[in-house]
């Protein structure tokens, strides 16, 4: 019996093989795992259609395969229940399989769940054109049809270049249709280099997490004209307070971090100023003005930059911020969270004051409108009233997308941030008996 990968959840047809728990000889039981899928930011575990022993394996840790490719072969240990055929002409790259066998396998019509919403083949949809999910994410945001995009890589395979390229003839054809100047030219990728002529080198090919970024990073570059806003606060009298309460907040299991102090700054801000909180709907031309503080939390992680998000903190007290803070981190570390909790935020924090970074110019996670870069606090010399003291003052940079954020207001917004991360009281942060 031939074994084929399952449909995914919501815009996920592919992913890289991050793990194999099976060899041939190995004996197997209905619903086991069998491998573990790496797609977009989440690992989802595929599970055996049916018992049997694995008699041979057709992919190996990090290949890319799609919806519908060969993973396995089985002899089946019993008869098992027959549900759905899948397709058995979606190849790898959307090319045409290996011929099904005279036992083709039939699986569940229960989607591996990598999303909170599934959605079934579609029989008439057509092969999509190839193209890594990271690419496949983005287009989806712009807007893009990849049915409308030349792949120049083997197979027809879409990649950066295919798609800037295909911007570039639409910003030309609109402007020739307006009698305007053409666009400017987007350079193409630099030509490949044979970086051996100098000396050894080492390889390492870009995992599907770093693709994602990589791809999300250009989209929100590219499509939002960012300004950065620097200033700093005295957080002085903060640490005091975080010395002081810190051990009765480790009894709560809580660790009172200067993040979580970050996030109950924001909440009468972005109150105050909900613009930083929206979204563009570039679509329809509106500004989407939220209902809900939703903030996502920057976490570095071995594999890279990962924002899961903390649901309505506005609702929250500084100990339910702190403690939901750690569990988020640390199973953001050990990649346990799900798609869903990386989606719905209303603002960003990326707080690398661990690092010992001081100012820098975080990318707005689009499709938010606005970010927050913390650094690291340094002890120096202050002017208070008419006397120097020593004070820790902390870096803060705040980017946002000009098209919808003025200058002036980006300026309020910082000023307003910095007192409250200043004026923080003991009432704040003093946990109830």
């Amino acid at each position: 019996m031939d074994v084929r990968l399952p449909r995914l959840g919501e815009g996920a047809d592919s992913g890289t093989v991050a793990s194999i728990f099976v060899k041939v000889g190995d004996q197997v039981k209905k619903d086991q795992p069998v491998l573990e899928l790496e797609s977009e930011k989440a690992v989802a575990s595929i599970p055996a259609p049916s018992a049997g022993t694995v008699t041979a394996l057709h992919i190996k840790e990090g290949d890319q395969i799609k919806v519908g490719q060969l993973i396995l072969s089985l002899s089946e240990e019993g008869a098992a229940v027959p549900r759905r055929v899948i397709d058995a002409s979606v190849g790898d790259e959307g090319a045409p399989s290996q011929a099904p066998s005279a036992e083709p396998v039939l699986l569940s019509t229960e989607p591996v769940s990598l999303s909170p919403e599934a959605v079934p083949l579609s029989a008439d949809a057509g092969v999509p054109p190839p193209a890594s999910p990271s690419l496949r994410k983005m287009a989806r945001e712009l807007g893009i049809d990849l049915r409308r995009v030349r792949g120049s890589e083997r197979g027809g395979r879409i990649v950066m270049a295919d798609i800037r390229r295909y911007l570039e003839g639409l910003q030309r054809a609109a402007l020739a249709a307006k009698g305007g100047t053409p666009a400017p030219h987007v350079p193409a990728p630099a030509p490949a280099v044979d970086f051996e002529r100098w000396g050894k080198v080492e390889r390492r090919k870009l995992t599907t997490l770093r693709a994602t970024i990589s791809g999300r990073m250009v989209a929100s570059w590219t499509t939002i004209p960012h300004i950065t806003q620097f200033d700093e606060a005295d957080i002085t009298s903060l640490l005091a307070l975080r010395k002081k309460y810190g051990p009765r907040y480790e009894k709560q299991n809580a660790h009172l971090t200067l993040t979580a102090f970050a996030v109950k700054a924001l909440v009468p801000v972005l109150k105050k100023y909900p613009i930083f909180a929206s979204s563009l709907d570039e679509t329809a031309s509106e500004i989407v003005l939220k209902q809900y503080l939703h903030v996502g939390i920057a976490v570095d992680t071995e594999q890279g930059l990962i924002v899961p998000v903390l649901r309505d903190v506005d609702r929250k007290s500084l100990l339910d911020v702190a403690r939901e803070l750690q569990d988020l981190a640390e199973r953001t570390r050990q990649r346990k969270v799900g798609i869903e909790e990386m989606q719905g935020g209303s603002f960003t924090i990326s707080n690398q004051g661990g690092i010992g970074s001081g100012h820098f110019t975080p990318i707005v996670n689009k499709p938010e409108v606005a970010i927050l870069g913390i650094g690291r606090g340094v002890v120096r010399p202050v002017v208070v009233g008419k006397a120097v003291q020593q004070r820790t003052m902390l870096p803060l940079s705040l980017s946002y997308d000009h098209r919808i954020i003025d200058g002036a207001d980006a300026a309020r917004f910082m000023v307003d941030l910095v007192q409250e991360f200043e004026t923080f009281k003991d009432a704040d942060v003093r946990l109830s008996s």
